[in-house]
């Protein structure tokens, strides 16, 4: 194929693709220190020897960090809002997108309802009126209250009625024309053309709810109810040594704050980095490529 470009074509070519692996180096290099910082001894690391290789491996950081049935608890807890979080967080915004993808002319109210989300990305109202709501509300120490606060996420939003913009107008007009409603539209037709977006979003609310830590602290009464982050935030980086038993005491003389934390930021991304190329291959398709036929 390289055989019928120019020569100039080809060092354009060969240009790109050794800046695009030396950048690939430059972004999973980190991934794989912490990885290696992880599998190492405190004195290791301590010293600084560790660098793309574990030294003196030890499971130690791992075994401080998840011995404790609390951890496992904030795993249950975290999953749970993923799986409720996510799915309301995904209904919500195809509800909102899909009326304010139309033209004014078939919502005149559009502009306004529009600029009535877009400002609560630039003005909030400061966490404590968010508390005292959620308080009032009668869902603190729930898994609700680390849901509704954020189950519209105006930026997905934005991005999903931006692609319903974009799609075919024609196609629209014929569901309309065969006596199909907008509910029926909406599901029959917006969204098998929108999976690229949908997938997109999907990854963005998987991981907001997986990192989210700072409300799982302020809205849980009890620590049995903190989600993972919130767990290891307050274990690993604070560790109160009053909560510590004489187990966890021992392993502080194996286990520092490089390690533990190392630990901490690869458990936290792994399930990430699982879920992640199972919805990158909807990135790149071109659904709606096709799709309006002559």
């Amino acid at each position: 194929m390289l055989e019928h470009y120019t020569f100039s074509r080809r060092l354009f070519l060969g240009f790109n693709y050794v800046f695009l692996a030396c950048l690939g180096i430059i972004c999973i290099l980190p991934i794989i220190h912490v990885l290696a910082l992880s599998f190492s001894s405190s004195n290791a690391a301590q010293a600084g020897y560790v660098k793309l290789w574990p030294v003196q491996f030890t499971l130690s950081s791992y075994d401080f960090v998840t011995h404790k049935a609390a951890f496992w608890k904030s795993i249950v807890v975290t999953l749970k809002r993923v799986v409720v979080g996510v799915p309301v967080n995904m209904l919500l915004t195809v509800l909102v997108a899909y009326p304010l993808a139309k033209e004014v002319a078939k919502f005149p109210m559009r502009t306004f309802y529009a600029w009535l989300f877009v400002v609560t990305i630039l003005f909030g109202g400061g966490l404590i009126p968010l508390y005292m709501t959620v308080k009032y509300t009668g869902i603190m120490d729930s898994l609700w209250a680390m849901i509704l606060p954020g189950a519209v996420p105006v930026f997905n939003v934005i991005l999903l009625l931006n692609f319903f913009r974009g799609l075919p107008k024609e196609l629209e007009e014929a569901a309309f024309m065969d006596g199909a409603g907008h509910w029926t539209t909406l599901w029959r037709i917006f969204l098998p053309l929108s999976l690229p977006a949908l997938a997109t979003i999907t990854l963005f609310a998987t991981v907001g709810h997986w990192n989210s830590w700072f409300d799982g602290i302020i809205y849980m009464n009890s620590p049995n109810h903190y989600p993972l982050q919130s767990y290891l935030q307050t274990v690993v980086i604070n560790r109160d040594l009053t909560l510590m038993s004489s187990s966890d005491m021992k392993s502080l003389t194996e286990v520092n704050d490089r390690t533990a934390k190392a630990a901490q930021i690869f458990l936290g991304a792994l399930p990430i980095l699982v879920v992640y190329p199972f919805l990158q291959r909807f990135f790149m398709k071109g659904i709606v490529l096709g799709s309006v036929k002559e």
